[in-house]
């Protein structure tokens, strides 16, 4: 069994409001004859919808997603990037998800490292009704921020993203650095802003929706820590100067749910990221 009937979905809708584990509905889902690795992951999309109302509907709202006819990022296996080229290594289009290496040299992966060690705070999110920064245990990382073109190391970085993306610089939020440590994890997420949510006009007001997410691997994992795609069944494994790369926002304003992510726990060892946002308009 590989597809969630609305039964299925009522099911785990409900069992959520029960307070229920995620562990004890695999299980059960499990005997029902679903693979764990796919209950889990219909679990987890479920319970991010139940948090946000504009994206209920999970895998039927999916379906819905009408995915561009013209990539936004290059063709080929090696990447113009501007001031070096860069290698593709995998390639999904649904979701729009690439990964490549090469991105950054062992300097410059080193150097954002060193830069961001004594700027590091807890890591917040935007909350979805208040349009707050929060603090909240889903998220146990600390991380620091860049702003765009900071300086001349910075706007090298910068200049390659968005040529890579093939989006514009200014549209682009600053560099983003999370450092988690054994045990730190990201729980399921979307990168995008809800649109219905109250907590949204705020974020959506400086430069419109996020389109797309670049995540720029720093360090080498030594257990766990893979940014998972659990609604596409996908995993990335960190591997230092690599990116993935994907898209969720299409020329519709259609979001995309297929694009539901996560960092998985850390096992041994220590995790550098560094993200790159990129808005529809001007990042203000």
């Amino acid at each position: 069994m590989h597809e969630l009937t609305r039964e299925w979905q009522a099911w785990i809708v409900e069992n959520i409001g029960r307070r229920c584990s995620t562990e004890s509905m695999v299980a059960v889902m499990v005997s029902a004859g679903f693979a764990p690795d796919r209950a889990r992951a219909w679990i987890d999309l479920t319970r991010v919808e139940e948090a946000t109302p504009s994206i209920r509907g999970g895998a039927h709202a999916a379906a819905q997603y009408r995915y561009d006819a013209a990539p936004r990022l290059a063709e080929g296996h090696c990447i113009d990037a501007g001031d070096r080229h860069v290698s593709l290594v995998l390639r999904c289009d649904k979701p729009v998800l690439r990964v490549f290496e090469g991105v950054l040299s062992d300097d410059e992966y080193r150097e954002v490292i060193e830069r961001s060690r004594h700027r590091l705070k807890r890591s917040t999110i935007v909350d979805p009704h208040s349009g707050q920064s929060d603090v909240i245990d889903a998220r146990n990382s600390e991380g620091t921020f860049f702003a765009l073109c900071e300086d001349e190391f910075i706007r090298r970085i910068d200049t390659r993203i968005a040529r890579l993306m093939n989006w514009p610089l200014e549209n682009g939020e600053g560099l983003q650095i999370l450092h988690y440590g054994e045990g730190g994890e990201y729980s399921p997420h979307f990168d995008y802003f809800a649109p219905e949510c109250a907590g949204s006009a705020y974020p959506l007001a400086r430069g419109g929706q996020r389109v797309a997410t670049l995540i720029l691997y720093l360090n080498a994992v030594e257990g766990g820590g893979c940014t998972i795609f659990p609604a596409a069944g996908l995993s990335v494994t960190p591997r230092p100067g690599c990116a993935v790369y994907f898209s969720y926002c299409n020329r519709l304003g259609q979001l995309d749910a297929l694009s539901l992510h996560g960092g998985a726990p850390v096992t041994i060892g220590e995790k550098w990221i560094m993200t790159k946002w990129v808005r529809e308009r001007r990042y203000a």
